[in-house]
């Protein structure tokens, strides 16, 4: 005899498989949605499924509109630490997936990362996948921030089909302390198009001539939200240091919201101090093509694809090594990886790449390469 195929129960089952599948995608903001994942959800639907995406409400929608990628709106799903917000936010979750009924849950990010995949379980989705783009907790971490991220995720983990891991240390942590079933864990890594960060002279010349730099600044770019978890108070400790002729330009949006956003008064520190506070911006290619180094003093990372689209521009790289960051710098062949919250040396590396031109150029190349 052979046994009957398995077949999903609860709301799912009614679905025709035959049909148009249909995948729901769960990120916290919808900014996430289209910058880190609009090639994918772009590609899935190029490939004729049904994709929707869910998360807090923003200015993107229009932007996953043209992607043809329909946004619900979780009124409660924020970055900002809320129990009752994030259990509100799993309810409002829980009714669209029953409303929708999609063959597929894909969720991203810690907060519906966790959620999401117990939601989707209970809601009888046959195929719930969970991309890892950083364990909320690194090793270096206290204890009881291990204890309680580790035990979320090896809950939401049993609720899983597959975990897709960026990052290679994440995958050892995943199998041997938390012992997912190898069965579910897949290494996926991280990309980035490398045709986007071709550089030419008229463009750097043109961006440096917007930021107001002269030829014989020495411009170190950093990218990322405005949050201590960047490690932006470090940096702007460090760069002070690095020596006359720096200019440090950061790009990247404040949030006030998140309990580590830096506020008004650290900001005006900073630019007090020669900082050019950019804000958040969507033309990062063009400015990769106008700087000389990147630099980034993140505490926390799962793959970085700031770093990576910096290597890809042929700049040079000084990173705080971490988890992450180790992926894409390799120490003294593609830039300088220093120890997390050691500012005297993260000033030393960023003033040894803006004295010496020759050395920029040769670890650029070879991040490119």
């Amino acid at each position: 005899m052979t046994a009957a195929p398995h077949r999903p129960t609860g709301p799912a089952a009614d679905v025709d498989l035959l049909a148009r599948p249909r995948v729901l995608h769960v990120t916290t903001t919808d900014m996430s949605l289209a910058l880190l994942l609009g090639p994918q959800l772009r590609a899935l639907a190029d490939a004729g499924y049904d994709v929707h995406a869910a998360s807090a409400p923003g200015a993107w929608t229009d932007e996953l509109g043209a992607l043809g990628v329909t946004h619900h709106a979780l009124a409660h799903s924020t970055r900002a630490v809320s129990l009752l917000g994030d259990l509100r936010a799993a309810v409002e979750l829980s009714r669209l997936i029953r409303q929708l009924r999609p063959q597929v849950v894909h969720t991203h990010n810690p907060k519906p990362g966790v959620y999401g995949r117990v939601v989707a379980r209970a809601a009888g989705v046959p195929v719930v996948v969970n991309t890892v783009h950083g364990l909320y907790a690194q090793p270096t971490d206290r204890w009881q921030k291990r204890m309680l991220v580790y035990a979320l995720e090896r809950i939401a983990a049993a609720c899983s089909t597959a975990e897709l891991v960026q990052n290679p240390e994440d995958l050892a942590v995943l199998g041997r302390t938390l012992r997912v079933p190898q069965y579910r864990l897949r290494l996926l890594g991280n990309g980035i198009e490398l045709d986007r960060f071709g550089s030419t002279s008229d463009v750097r010349a043109e961006v440096r001539r917007e930021l107001g730099v002269t030829d014989n600044e020495v411009v170190a770019l950093a990218v990322g939200r405005l949050v201590a978890e960047k490690g932006f108070p470090d940096l702007f400790d460090a760069a002070s240091s690095a020596g006359p002729g720096l200019r440090l330009v950061v790009a990247g949006g404040a949030e006030p919201e998140k309990a580590d956003g830096l506020g008004t008064p650290a900001l005006s520190r900073a630019t007090a101090a020669g900082v050019t506070l950019l804000g958040h911006r969507t033309d990062v290619e063009r400015l990769y093509a106008g700087a000389d180094l990147f630099v980034t003093a993140s505490r926390r990372e799962g793959f970085p694809r700031a770093a990576m689209e910096a290597a890809a521009a042929g700049l040079p790289i000084v990173a705080t090594d971490i988890r992450g960051n180790r992926q894409v710098v390799q120490d003294g062949v593609n830039g300088f990886l220093t120890h997390l919250g050691d500012r005297e040396a993260l000033g030393a590396a960023i003033g040894r790449l803006a004295g010496d031109r020759s050395l920029r150029a040769a670890l650029g190349d070879a991040g490119r390469e």
